[in-house]
């Protein structure tokens, strides 16, 4: 049996991890769940905030409290995913890690924090978006800088990240599958007159509008065709499965830094 602590979990991504576990009858167990202090839900039983009836699991504001787990999973913010990583490598958790927006210099800080705990941390956990990822590298391979590259993505109105981590990791795949670094490839703003088109060039278009799960499109134009590769989430849900497929692949992994391509096997 897993046990599973889950962070942030009152809000849209953590109460999508609450009712993923709970439905893992038998394969996984939620013995925690905490939320930042101050929060109008903490003292909450999480499972009938989430709407997967009472799990008698209190919402708290330290994970101190928590009883002995396996896996941490975070769906938080980048300041606070590195607070929880300082517990997980303290008491000895593995970590799932889908917080996104991070900077260079807090990846780097959370490896280190984390070198010796088993870690799956991806921007999507959506199993159609990790094979989008792989036939994205192999569309650039094949379709070289000939084509232009653009990736498109559109979010909730909520989201404070952009482009989204899902766009990145398309970015990263593409300029992969063309030998380049996307640092040195990418451009996510154009505004005014902006010269004609650089060859190469990797472009980023963002929407925030309404309630939008997560649309992400990257596209190969020339002039005679375009090759598009999309992905559509319709329920949040499809990120929280995956999360947790990821947590209870994880329980049976060495210290390591792994990605939903290992969890699924697409490497």
């Amino acid at each position: 049996m897993m046990r599973v602590v889950i962070t942030g979990a009152s809000g849209r991504m953590g109460r999508m991890l609450v009712r993923a576990v709970a439905e893992l009858d038998g394969t996984a167990e939620l013995v925690g769940a905490t939320e930042r202090a101050g929060s109008e839900w903490l003292g909450s039983d999480v499972g009938e905030l989430a709407g997967a009836g009472k799990l008698g699991v209190v919402l708290g504001d330290n994970l101190t409290a928590v009883p002995d787990a396996d896996v941490l999973i975070d769906f938080t913010a980048p300041e606070a995913s590195l607070m929880h990583a300082r517990y997980a490598a303290g008491h000895g958790l593995g970590m799932v890690i889908g917080t996104t927006g991070h900077t260079p210099d807090e990846l780097a800080e959370l490896r280190d924090i984390l070198s010796a705990s088993p870690v799956v941390m991806a921007a999507n956990f959506s199993v159609g978006v990790n094979l989008a990822l792989q036939l994205i590298e192999q569309a650039a391979v094949v379709l070289g800088a000939d084509y232009d590259a653009e990736i498109f993505e559109a979010h909730h109105k909520h989201k404070v990240d952009a482009p989204s981590g899902t766009a990145l990791a398309m970015g990263r795949s593409l300029a992969a599958g063309r030998g380049v670094d996307l640092n040195d490839v990418a451009v996510y703003a154009r505004e005014g007159i902006t010269g004609a088109r650089e060859a190469g060039n990797i472009g980023f278009s963002v929407m925030r509008a309404g309630s939008i799960v997560g649309e992400h499109k990257a596209m190969f134009v020339a002039d005679e065709e375009r090759i598009e590769i999309n992905h559509i989430a319709t329920d949040r849900m499809v990120f929280a499965k995956g999360a947790v497929r990821a947590a209870a692949w994880l329980g049976n992994q060495s210290a390591g830094w792994y990605g939903m391509d290992d969890v699924l096997g697409l490497k």
